[in-house]
């Protein structure tokens, strides 16, 4: 039974507790569960379409099919975290994952490849960062920041260590039989740790402030806040096409499956970097030089892939991702789950770019190969 430690924290009810194993679980089931069911896609796709003579261009739709469903499923994910607790969602996520990771190692044909996706995105929605940070913020109030901020730097790391993993198991396995055994070990280490250490008492929420005049709803109708969504959709437009894309463009200078592989896990470890400088970045500039400054950086570093010729455009993943504006703080700051528009709003602002990078990417490299 999972050991219960008093934060003296006060909600409307009394005296939270949490549960001690809470955080170092989440740490492990956020590396595997990005690890495997989103940074494995883009290392084992061009092996996917090779084997089957599916379109890359629809093999990423599906995958774009899967953000997507997580953008839908997280709205009512979030409503039974807030009142029931995440353990239940969270292993049912982690269940679900595995399941859709069997039905697309095993379909006999698109459709079927698709509706796999469908399901993984279901899964996303329910083990993703969300949810994990609507546990910690509601069990370690008021130290909640520095929980997120400790999860956040563990799942930089997804791609560090299930990029390469993935590349190993391809040396000596089919795609399926890749997809199959990344299954089981998605089931064997997020089931158990969310079953288990997420078993405590659930807290009630404390009311969120609201100091804007006119309230949320408001600040949801500003230019200020559309200018800032619009700005957050281009930059997660982006990075996530540096992370979908990368594989098959070091696979085009003829870099191997696993040197491609492990550029993409290196670009995880830049990302821990940055999100461990942006503490003592955030103490010397203010919130929008240091936005659009890292805004800025992050498409020059993009751009250097096109640029610069070899191994020297994985330069540019490590260096887009250490200038990554990190959300732990941010999320913190903002409260719990889904709490209000203004949050819904930005998150689908991301959401919307993270999307249509997979399915754009692909297009994009399918109409630059078809020209002369």
């Amino acid at each position: 039974m999972t050991e219960l430690h008093p934060t003296g924290a006060v909600s409307g009810t009394g005296v939270r507790s949490r549960p001690r194993a809470a955080l170092p679980a989440l740490c492990a089931t956020q590396i595997t569960s990005w690890g495997i069911l989103y940074y494995a896609f883009p290392v084992l796709n061009p092996q996917i379409t090779d084997a089957t003579g599916w379109p890359t261009g629809a093999t990423t739709a599906s995958f774009s099919a899967a953000l997507l469903v997580s953008a839908l499923a997280g709205i009512r994910v979030g409503w039974i975290i807030d009142r029931h607790g995440p353990r239940t969602v969270m292993t049912a996520g982690s269940l679900l994952g595995a399941l859709s990771l069997l039905v697309g190692a095993a379909a006999p044909d698109l459709p079927v490849f698709a509706a796999g996706w469908l399901l993984s995105g279901a899964a996303m929605a329910a083990t993703f960062y969300p949810p994990a940070f609507a546990a910690l913020t509601r069990w370690y109030t008021p130290d909640h920041v520095r929980a997120l901020t400790v999860v956040t730097l563990a799942g930089g790391l997804a791609s560090t260590v299930f990029a390469p993993t993935t590349a190993a198991l391809t040396d000596h396995l089919s795609w399926r039989a890749t997809y199959t055994v990344l299954a089981l070990l998605l089931a064997a280490i997020t089931i158990p740790a969310h079953a288990i250490a997420l078993k405590g008492p659930w807290p009630t929420a404390l009311p969120a402030p609201d100091h804007a005049p006119g309230g949320v709803n408001a600040i949801a109708r500003s230019r200020p806040f559309w200018m800032l969504a619009c700005a957050l959709t281009l930059s997660a437009f982006t990075v996530f096409a540096v992370v979908v894309g990368l594989v098959p463009l070091l696979l085009e200078r003829g870099f191997t499956t696993s040197q491609a592989a492990w550029a993409l896990g290196l670009g995880g470890a830049g990302q821990t970097l940055g999100r461990t400088l942006y503490s003592t970045l955030t103490r010397h500039t203010q919130t929008t030089t240091r936005t659009v400054t890292l805004i800025a950086l992050g498409g020059a570093t993009t751009a250097a892939l096109a640029v610069v010729p070899g191994p020297s455009c994985d330069s540019g993943l490590i260096g887009r991702r250490c200038v990554r504006r990190r959300r732990s703080h941010r999320r913190g700051r903002r409260g719990q789950y889904g709490s209000s528009t203004a949050r819904r709003c930005t998150r689908w602002s991301r959401t919307d770019g993270r999307t249509a990078i997979p399915t754009a990417a692909a297009l994009r490299r399918t109409s630059c190969a078809k020209r002369p």
